[in-house]
């Protein structure tokens, strides 16, 4: 990557989970060189404890994080965006809204950690379990070569992320 700061958008339905992992995951491991935002199609409002959890116990912040729609990013003053993944299926198969600066975008679907049932254990591994399925594929996307792939190399090459 050069000197370019680059803006990437995780979208999800209730952006209280697996978004805001992403979000948190993307701002530290890009140094600088990523602003990461999250965004829901739906929000629930609140981010989930476990997600806040999970961030602790990854040495990541846990403030600053709120639940919020994507419409803040479909607006003319909104960051232009370079990248934007859904991390959920529902999200996926949502008509999303037109976002400033034609972002390369991809799919990243993966299971929601809120839906297990069970001991809050069992949570916080899932919560743990989706936040190192992201860190792998963010790992996957900083090494990509940016500046020197076109555009449809580039978009390719984050869909076959998503799959991995």
């Amino acid at each position: 990557m050069t000197d370019r700061i680059y803006t990437v958008l995780f979208v999800c339905t209730g952006n209280s989970a697996r978004s805001i992992l992403a979000e948190a995951l993307m701002n530290q491991m890009g140094r600088g060189r990523i602003r990461a935002y999250s965004a829901g199609s739906t929000p629930k409002g609140e981010v989930n404890p476990f997600t806040l959890h999970a961030l602790a116990k990854l040495g990541l912040p846990t403030t600053g994080y709120r639940s919020k729609g994507w419409e803040e990013f479909a607006t003319p003053e909104a960051p232009a965006l370079d990248f934007v993944f859904t991390v959920c299926d529902k999200a996926a198969g949502e008509v999303c809204p037109v976002w400033p600066g034609q972002p390369v975008t991809a799919h990243w679907g993966m299971p929601d950690p809120a839906a297990v049932e069970g001991s809050d254990d069992a949570k916080r591994k899932a919560f743990l379990d989706a936040s190192y399925l992201l860190k792998r594929r963010i790992d996957l996307l900083l090494a990509l070569p940016h500046d020197s792939l076109d555009r449809m190399s580039l978009q390719n090459a984050v869909r076959d992320i998503g799959q991995q």
